[in-house]
């Protein structure tokens, strides 16, 4: 699969002027949405989460050209995701509530072009942050799931 990278990249440009508004309605709609990940954010300065998810989003976005980078990067975000009880079941979760709060964000903009962009998208990081994560082998199971949903 390739990425439509100018897609991504012109969408996200109109993202970066939201920041605020994005990871609001990102986080609202996360914890709406998925109340069961509440517990992971517990003890969290939640303005300096939404800083981290952002800064990752531009990281994702500056390296699609730079796939070593993206790779590695990411990979590295696995590992401390899984310190941070990120289980595979999650994955799915924030996924639809990225494609949720960019649908809001960009409104008319938000195309099924757009979508289908960032669903790729999110498919391709999902297994980069997966494969730096060890998880234990019981937890294969969802891995599969995860990755037959993307495919």
């Amino acid at each position: 699969m390739s990425l439509n990278i100018e897609l991504l990249e012109s969408s996200f440009s109109q993202i970066k002027e939201q920041e605020t508004e994005f990871t609001t309605h990102f986080y609202t709609n996360l914890f709406a949405d998925y109340p069961e990940v509440k517990p992971l954010f517990v003890n969290i300065d939640m303005k300096k989460q939404a800083k981290k998810l952002f800064k990752s989003l531009v990281l994702v976005v500056d390296s699609l050209r730079s796939p070593d980078v993206l790779a590695n990067a990411l990979k590295a975000l696995g590992t401390r995701h899984i310190q941070y009880g990120v289980l595979p079941e999650h994955y799915p979760m924030v996924g639809s509530t990225l494609l949720k709060a960019f649908s809001i964000c960009l409104e008319s903009a938000w195309t099924p072009n757009t979508e289908q962009a960032w669903s790729e998208a999110y498919a391709v990081v999902t297994e980069l942050i997966l494969s730096g994560a060890e998880y234990p082998t019981e937890m294969s199971a969802p891995l599969k799931k995860i990755n037959s949903l993307h495919r």
